[in-house]
């Protein structure tokens, strides 16, 4: 096995995707020639798309779609030369729609296009550790204004009790809380990120999300998510927010009407990366925590790539571990110093940190 896959297996934990799952059309008049596929395609190849015609009917044209998106027109069966290279990652859902005979047809089939970026394992050095509440189930974590907000779930507690979750300003140097609002008990708190003097705030499970004021904290805003999906990270990049569901995809959402604008697909070179958890943007890239793994997948948000990856096992062994401390959670970038802090659920510590290559 290639190094850089094996990176990708134990620092990120994941399931290589299901190769060459190509999906023939269930059409019997036409069907996609997919006896040359491969299993994946990297964005700098293309895909020679043919039309079988066994039934030998009198083609007039055919027009190509690739995920509902038309694509080009053909003439007969002429073959049409697909490049791969302005596509998203993830799945390919390919269609033709056959004239023929005063009629149509539809023929489908469906290729997996992964990334060509080999992603490279970052280093980093600690520049100083910080108290960090016990009791905080780390969902969000985001500086602002030199001011560190932390959104919390409720997750069990060393005291065996279950918290509330919450939305907090806190002193990092001291872990002191300033100001705190919790959630009423059903809602399970996460992801946070603040853009425009607004506080964005997910929940789990209830489909649905709420807008602070980033000064008082007061709620302006209870919005439902654009389709039925969990809440996990959440990020921005000045303009607009990047929401994390537990799937591959990272949805980019606009910050006022709370819609969908568009989606990405990660992969670590040809690995499907799910589970991307708590999001923060840092220069233009998605550093995202990969739930339930010690590590942090810096993505780009253009095309889903995983460009790098950093290893926080080692977190580990300066944290209390006590029967609840959970998993690593929590990136927060300071514009000011040029460092990432980040944390855990139910961690006594925050560690600020430098990055290298």
């Amino acid at each position: 096995m290639k190094k850089y896959n094996l990176l990708s297996i134990i620092l990120l934990g994941i399931t290589l995707s299901n190769c060459g799952d190509t999906k023939k059309g269930e059409n019997s008049i036409f069907n996609f020639d997919t006896s040359k596929f491969k299993e994946q395609y990297q964005p700098q190849e293309a895909l020679s798309l043919e039309i079988l015609n066994p039934k030998e009917k009198a083609i007039d044209s055919i027009v190509y779609f690739a995920n509902d998106k038309k694509i080009a027109s053909k003439k007969g069966l002429e073959k049409l030369t697909f490049e791969l290279k302005d596509q998203k990652l993830g799945y390919q859902n390919l269609k033709a729609l056959v004239y023929y005979d005063g009629g149509n047809s539809e023929a489908t089939a469906r290729v997996e296009l992964v990334s060509n970026i080999h992603p490279k394992l970052l280093k980093y050095t600690i520049v100083n550790t910080y108290p960090h509440d016990i009791q905080a189930y780390t969902q969000g974590l985001e500086f602002y204004r030199d001011t560190l907000y932390e959104g919390t779930g409720n997750g069990e507690g060393p005291s065996g009790k279950r918290g509330i979750s919450s939305l907090r300003k806190t002193n990092y140097k001291t872990g002191e809380v300033y100001k705190k609002v919790e959630l009423a008990d059903q809602y399970f708190g996460e992801g946070i990120t603040i853009l425009n003097n607004k506080v964005y705030q997910l929940t789990w499970q209830s489909n649905e999300g709420y807008v602070y004021n980033a000064d008082t904290f007061k709620k302006e805003k209870t919005f439902s998510y654009f389709k039925n999906i969990e809440g996990w990270g959440l990020t921005n990049d000045g303009k607009n927010l990047y929401q994390s569901d537990g799937t591959e995809k990272i949805w980019v959402i606009d910050p006022e009407t709370l819609k969908e604008i568009d989606f990405i697909n990660v992969y670590s070179y040809e690995t499907k990366i799910k589970s991307v958890n708590e999001l923060e943007w840092i220069d233009g890239k998605i550093y995202g925590n990969v739930y339930q793994k010690d590590a942090i997948a810096v993505i780009n948000p253009k095309n889903g790539a995983v460009e790098g990856i950093i290893n926080l096992a080692d977190l580990n062994n300066k944290i209390t571990k006590l029967p609840d401390t959970d998993v690593l959670n929590g990136i927060a970038y300071n514009p000011k110093t040029k460092t990432i802090f980040v944390t855990g659920k139910n961690w006594d510590k925050m560690f600020e940190i430098k990055i290298t290559e």
